[in-house]
């Protein structure tokens, strides 16, 4: 059908052709569409899905250029519009690998593994058919990776389908990702590969399991169409298999979508495509506040202006993305490609690449292989989210001014990332009655001990659901956190110094020579922390295992006598201590997960599908749902 819709596209286009050639008009838009519509199957699992594009009404739609249908993907800058228009790339033998029901159920379907509905679900879902009512687009935004701005992105491997509107009176937009090339792909190929759709797939639905904001999969469907990859960019590629995953969000809008209209950038050169469309601007604040926002724009409709009503909306998104880094930062988890074009406008989880759990705990801890720098590191997560939001202001400014923007992201970010954190550590921690000052200082003191440690960062916490009330309960309590602390020589490996000894001496003399050329190149920061790695290191060479053994006794020991002391003051006052201890265990199994998706579990599911398996992606995705919170 796929083959058949794309060869009659191709006749249209040189009718169309031929029509002009000798004067003739062509069919009007209209009856393009029905014409194609017509050409597309009929769903039945899907018919119920109701398609309203809102974002194609409200947003200016780049003018399709004249040619055939291909030229759609042709790759061009994209001046005065936030979509274009796109097709899916059809794919030989779709094959459905996973449907998450928990995130089909928001647009009112319910999963099966009926023939019937794996195979509308690879039909439609891997973009060989649209669904009646589906416009697909192509999303464009720019952005700054890694800390520079690299001028026009978009949707280079995503396609917009839609808007549904549900009976329940919500609407979601549906997206595929890895449907093929859009204007945005550059030089790449607009696909995706089991591998890592996979890893994205199983991603997004452990994370709302984990109760964090979070876009949705729905399905994952791969093929027997390949591309070239070279996995571990060593030299060696190979054929992976196309793979395309439903993505479902209330809309896929980042903090990059506004910085379309940036002037060329003083360090890169690089500019938006639409500098000067402020017009564009309002049209975007317009419809994301009153589309996504609503509350807020109520309040503001009677405003002389809009700036009230836009620091408002700056205000909440601030406070979202605060609120959402503090999840992240409470499991363990770090997203590795923290760009302002991968920020979401809702404060939602947005685009998994190569993301990772922290096992033992540290916090450096570096998930992408490319991040050299160690820009985004799991300790400094939050306040690269705050950098992006100060992008974000610069990329609203003149429609809320600058400095507005920036008082407010100072007012608003550290201090809600500070609440949020420290509720949810609390509860983590099982505090749940009193609020006391020091427990900020207990939260760090922990995360030390573990670091030093070398402990889990789940198990630990999901263990400290256990630690009994009673001092005389306490040995056979810290023997079992203490087994799973690092072995001596994960500890030395974890420690080992990263930079060259000539490199780390030839950046101390500089430090003592020329103090202000050192601050310049701005690598007093890491120039400390390896210091501290090479103290560390000296001090584990010389440890026994018996002696690490009793030197992590001594650690927790140290923290727990602190932790009692705590749980002593939030016991005082209780009058029935065991609905107390009752109460707290609950809160802690809910906030502490017995389970995470770590890299080996994903890797045990897309080794089993690269084999033909798909039973353990499934299985994964159920699991996340019953088990990531034991209550």
């Amino acid at each position: 059908m796929a083959s058949l819709r794309a060869a009659f596209g191709a006749s249209l286009a040189a009718a169309g052709t031929r029509l002009q050639s000798v004067g003739l008009a062509l069919p009007s838009p209209a009856l393009w569409s029905a014409w194609a519509a017509a050409m597309e199957p009929t769903p039945r699992w899907l018919a119920a899905l109701r398609f309203d594009n809102r974002a194609l009404r409200a947003l200016p739609v780049e003018t399709p250029p004249p040619g055939p249908e291909d030229v759609l993907s042709t790759p061009r800058p994209v001046p005065g519009a936030c979509f274009s228009r796109a097709r899916p790339a059809p794919l030989r033998r779709p094959r459905l690998v996973a449907l998450s029901g928990p995130a089909l159920s928001l647009l009112g379907l319910e999963a099966s593994e009926e023939a019937e509905v794996e195979a509308e679900a690879a039909l439609f879902f891997s973009g060989n058919a649209l669904l009646p009512g589906a416009e697909p687009a192509a999303h464009c935004y720019c952005g700054h990776q890694f800390g520079q701005f690299a001028g026009q992105l978009g949707d280079g491997a995503a396609m917009y389908l839609g808007e549904v509107c549900t009976a329940a009176g919500e609407r979601w937009e549906l997206q595929l990702k890895g449907a093929g090339p859009t204007p945005f792909s550059r030089q790449a190929d607009g696909r995706k590969v089991l591998r890592s759709s996979i890893r994205e797939f199983l991603c997004s639905e452990a994370m709302f399991h984990l109760g964090i904001p979070t876009t949705r999969a729905g399905a994952c469907v791969t093929s027997e169409s390949t591309v070239i990859r070279d996995v571990f960019y060593d030299g060696n590629p190979k054929y992976e298999k196309c793979t395309v995953v439903l993505r479902i969000a209330p809309t896929f809008i980042r903090f990059g979508s506004f910085e379309i209209f940036k002037p060329p950038d003083e360090y890169t050169g690089r500019a938006g495509p639409s500098v000067g469309r402020n017009d564009i601007r309002v049209q975007m604040l317009d419809y994301v506040i009153s589309s996504f926002y609503p509350e807020i724009q109520a309040a503001h409709t009677s405003d002389s202006d809009n700036i009230q009503r836009n620091a408002a909306f700056f205000r909440e998104v601030t406070r979202r993305t605060a609120r959402m880094v503090a999840e992240w930062q409470c499991v363990g988890f770090c997203h590795g490609v923290l760009n302002t074009d991968n920020m979401s406008i809702v404060g939602l989880t947005i685009d998994y690449g190569p993301f990772g759990f922290l096992d033992r705990y540290d916090p450096d801890h570096v998930c992408n292989a490319s991040d050299n720098a160690g820009r985004y590191t799991y300790s400094k997560q939050p306040q690269v989210c705050k950098w992006n939001l100060q992008k974000l202001a610069e990329a609203l400014e003149p429609e809320l001014p600058l400095a507005l923007g920036e008082a407010i992201l100072a007012e608003e970010f550290d201090s809600e990332f500070q609440r949020h954190y420290l509720q949810k550590m609390r509860k983590k921690l099982g505090l749940i009655r009193v609020e006391q000052e020091e427990d900020g200082t207990l939260v760090a003191k922990l995360l030390e001990t573990m670091h030093l440690t070398g402990a889990d960062f789940t198990n630990t916490f999901y263990m400290l659901s256990s630690f009994p009330t009673e001092p005389s309960d306490s040995a056979e309590f810290i023997t079992r956190l203490t087994s799973q602390c690092a072995s001596l020589e994960e500890l030395r490996l974890a420690f080992r110094p990263q930079m060259d000894p000539r490199q780390l001496s030839m950046m101390l003399m500089l430090a003592q020579s020329n103090p202000q050329l050192f601050a310049l190149i701005g690598t007093q920061a890491n120039v400390t922390k390896e210091l501290e790695r090479v103290e560390q290191q000296s001090r584990l060479e010389q440890l026994s295992p018996a002696e690490l053994q009793s030197r992590n006794t001594d650690h927790w020991e140290t923290w727990l006598q602190k932790y009692r002391a705590r749980l002593d003051k939030e016991k005082e006052g209780v009058g029935d201590t065991a609905a107390w201890q009752a109460e707290r265990m609950r809160i802690m199994h809910a906030n502490n997960p017995k389970y995470v998706l770590r890299n080996y579990i994903a890797q045990n599911a897309i080794e089993a599908a690269e084999n033909g398996d798909f039973s353990e992606a499934s299985a994964t995705c159920s699991e996340a749902a019953r088990v990531s919170l034991l209550q």
